[in-house]
């Protein structure tokens, strides 16, 4: 099992959360299943922005983000060098730690 340490998010994840996830799962799929509501607007089909984090350690260890997603991270409000879309990024072996932006660029959010 993969940790994955969420640190805290004022609105999102307040005392932040470690969650133990499978490799192969998405960030966004992991946190989801785990009670971490990060938003998706566009269903997790990299098409919008709304589910950026970054990742603050073991960040070498997520898949390559495919040119499609760097396009889209181009968009992202307090995009990192480190910043990945996390329907997009696939845990791996190493443990991460990732924190939640502050803002998204979604003008209307959705509760899913």
């Amino acid at each position: 099992m993969t940790q994955i340490i969420f640190l805290p998010h004022e609105e999102v994840c307040p005392e932040g959360k470690v969650i133990d996830v499978e490799p192969g799962v998405t960030i966004c799929d992991a946190a989801l299943r785990h009670g971490i509501e990060i938003e998706h607007a566009c269903e997790k089909s990299c098409a919008c922005t709304t589910c950026h984090v970054i990742v603050r350690e073991g960040f070498s260890s997520l898949n390559e983000a495919d040119e499609l997603e760097e396009d889209m991270l181009d968009k992202a409000w307090g995009l990192e060098p480190e910043s990945r879309l996390s329907c997009q990024a696939v845990v791996g072996e190493t443990d991460l730690v990732v924190e939640l932006p502050k803002y998204t660029l979604n003008h209307a959010s959705e509760k899913h």
